[in-house]
């Protein structure tokens, strides 16, 4: 299992109050429901492995170079290098990450890539498991494949509601080709664009028109080479568009793409089962951070099946 780790926390930040507090009273919304999906997913879907996979850079400069649009709403106004996190947030981040490493859960990360670039690396090269993907982020359906398994659960209406997506599903929710759902999936998203990280897309096209012209050409470089051959089975309008936007569609690619190359660097061995967690230190944090039941939620998903 590759959980996306600020998907979670961000998630848990929004769905429960900043009332839930430490004894110092530091808002430890986010910790605790943090523990709570981390506890429910490993309960429920019992990984055999198990990372949890962070941002190293939240906005690589790679993709800025690309499209200098990418995730520009996120800038946070007092440090242009930054995102914009919400102030009672950052503190329980460092917090998030000691439970996590109390409990032996791996770490991951990539210097100057995203979480969705080490969470692409890893499923990428993994051979031994069928791989989960826990995310909010639809980006990372690109991944999914039938061999070696690689299947995304969706998380972004919440925990409760996840949708499990294989090539099989994917197709079918967006009228994709089974074979290459995951790259027909990548490349329908660069012509649909996604606002909320500053991809344009192509004016004029949206998810039915992408998935259609994906499907029918058979990728994003036969559908721009048929636009410019004057393909008759493209109208004028649509060949008009793709044109118009043409600096765009060669640049957003390297944006939408996660790298599976990426130099991730572990905590601990990815290939190896997880370590035993630590006892006294899970609650230790527990008691200084005023966790309650969250840990002990967390102690019982961990503890070896009979």
């Amino acid at each position: 299992m590759l959980v996306d780790s600020a998907g979670l926390w961000f998630r848990s930040f929004y769905a429960l109050p900043d009332s839930l507090t430490a004894p110092d009273g530091t808002p430890v919304n986010s910790v605790r429901g943090f523990c709570d999906m981390l506890a429910k997913l490993i309960t429920d879907r019992r990984p055999s492995r198990l990372v949890a996979c962070l941002d190293n850079d939240w906005r690589p400069q790679f993709r800025v170079d690309a499209l200098p649009s990418y995730k520009t709403h996120r800038v946070a106004v007092e440090d242009p290098e930054a995102e914009d996190v919400p102030d009672t947030l950052s503190p329980q981040i460092p917090v998030i990450l000691e439970v996590l490493d109390a409990a032996g859960i791996t770490t991951a990360e990539a210097e100057g890539y995203e979480a969705d670039d080490v969470i692409g690396a890893l499923a990428d090269r993994e051979r031994t498991d069928p791989v989960e993907v826990v995310t909010g982020d639809r980006d990372l359906f690109q991944l999914v494949r039938a061999e070696p398994q690689v299947r995304v659960i969706y998380i972004g209406a919440g925990l409760a509601k996840a949708q499990d997506y294989g090539p099989e599903e994917l197709a079918a929710k967006y009228a994709l080709s089974p074979q290459r759902a995951g790259a027909d999936y990548a490349e329908m998203a660069v012509l649909r664009g996604d606002p909320s990280d500053g991809l344009p897309g192509v004016a004029g096209i949206g998810e039915k028109t992408a998935a259609k012209l994906i499907t029918q050409f058979g990728s994003l470089e036969a559908l721009l080479a048929a636009a410019a051959s004057g393909d008759a089975r493209l109208t004028s309008r649509i060949r008009a568009k793709l044109s118009e936007s043409a600096e765009y569609l060669a640049a957003a690619p390297a944006v939408v793409n996660v790298v599976r190359d990426a130099p991730v660097v572990a905590d601990r061995d990815t290939d190896v089962l997880p370590a035993a967690p630590d006892l006294d230190r899970l609650h230790d944090l527990q008691s200084r951070w005023g966790l309650g039941a969250s840990i002990d939620r967390l102690i019982a998903a961990l503890a070896p099946q009979a």
